[in-house]
This record gives structure tokens, C-alpha cells and sequence, in this order.
């Protein structure tokens, strides 16, 4: 959770969290008001809605977060899975891709990783240029980083990829949109939390 209700910010400055900015008197909203408020966008909505809705890409974006459907291929020997992840891919291998996958974060870690992640923007406009530029030696130390690294392999894919742009993103990590196999979701953030 995070610990503050309310963020005050200076209006000239920019970060990650600029879309969530309230234009009238200049402040953040809560972090669970925005999650709430994107839940009732969801709530006539689906992960299929939202792929239809957006920019369709072949490959996943770098710098940038992906919504899309997976297969896992050890999915017999997994506890649990998400079948729609909204991972931020870091780096590739031979027929896959690493990535961060939001979704094994409880909502409060999921800001707070990202406010983390946005000192590697490639520049300080926070919009549909920006990239964040992360390796797994710059995150390695941070202890959200194990519990929401995963390995992706192409030919598991099920779908196109949605891409989500810098400015997307802190909206993006409070969409209720996971779709976890075999454990609730209280049951993944509890995994999670055991791991940082």
C-alpha cells in the first residue's frame, strides 16, 4: 500500500504519474482511487475488450509494457500462472523474451516499482516516445524484481501484443485485467510479498 493518501506535486514536474494528475488543484488522487476508478472502466470490460481497443503489434515493444495472452509450457508444473500478464519486457534470449509482469504485484507494490522504474526513461516527457530503458543488472537488487521476473516463449503466445505507452502506464498497472490459473489473486500477492 502506499503510505501516503495524497502526492503534491510541483505542476511543472513531470514523471510517470503525470496522467494521474488532477488538473483542478494539482495533486495525485489516492492510489486506490485511481485502482477503483480504472476497476469500474474494467468492470464493462474484458481482456479481450481491451485488445480489440488498442494498437495490435507482432512482437513485444521494448520500453514499454505489452498486454497480450500466454500459454505457459510448463503450466502442468507451475503453482499458479496469469494467462493475460502486463509484462515490460527487459530482455530477449533465443525464441523468448524476459519481463516484468505486474500482475504478481499487489496494486501498492506495483506503483511503487514503477515509480523505480522511471529513472531509465529515455527522456523526461513521459509520453508515447518515451521508453524505459532497464536491464536485469540495473533491477537485479530491487526486491520487487524476483517476484515479477518471467520468462516468455514466442511460440506460447496466443495473441498479438497490446502496447502500452510510457504515459499509459501507471492507469495500466491498475487495471483488474490478470488472469491467474490456479491460485486467487490474494494467493499470488501473499507468494509475492514472501519474496521481497
Amino acid at each position: 500500500m502506499v503510505a501516503a493518501s495524497f502526492f503534491c506535486i510541483n505542476s511543472s514536474m513531470v514523471n510517470i504519474f503525470k496522467p494521474l494528475v488532477d488538473i483542478q488543484d494539482g495533486e495525485f488522487k489516492s492510489q486506490s482511487w485511481y485502482r477503483n476508478a480504472a476497476s469500474l472502466i474494467t468492470d464493462k470490460s474484458s481482456a479481450n475488450a481491451l485488445m480489440r481497443s488498442g494498437k495490435l503489434i507482432g512482437r513485444p515493444s521494448g520500453g514499454r509494457m505489452n498486454l497480450f495472452f500466454y500459454d505457459p509450457k510448463t503450466k502442468g508444473k507451475m503453482p499458479f500462472y496469469d494467462i493475460f500478464p502486463l509484462v515490460l519486457p527487459i530482455d530477449t534470449f533465443p525464441g523468448g523474451f524476459i519481463g516484468l509482469n505486474f500482475h504478481y504485484l499487489p496494486y501498492g507494490a506495483r506503483y511503487k516499482f514503477l515509480s523505480e522504474l522511471q529513472r531509465y526513461a529515455s527522456n523526461g516527457k513521459f509520453d508515447k516516445s518515451t521508453r524505459l530503458q532497464v536491464s536485469y543488472d540495473d533491477i537485479k537488487g530491487v526486491g520487487f524484481t524476483k517476484a515479477a521476473i518471467k520468462k516468455y516463449l514466442y511460440k506460447q503466445v496466443r495473441s498479438n501484443f497490446l502496447r502500452v505507452n510510457t504515459d499509459e502506464m501507471a492507469i495500466a498497472i491498475n487495471l483488474p485485467v490478470a488472469q491467474f490459473k490456479g491460485a486467487s489473486l490474494g494467493k499470488v500477492f501473499a507468494n509475492s510479498r514472501s519474496k521481497y
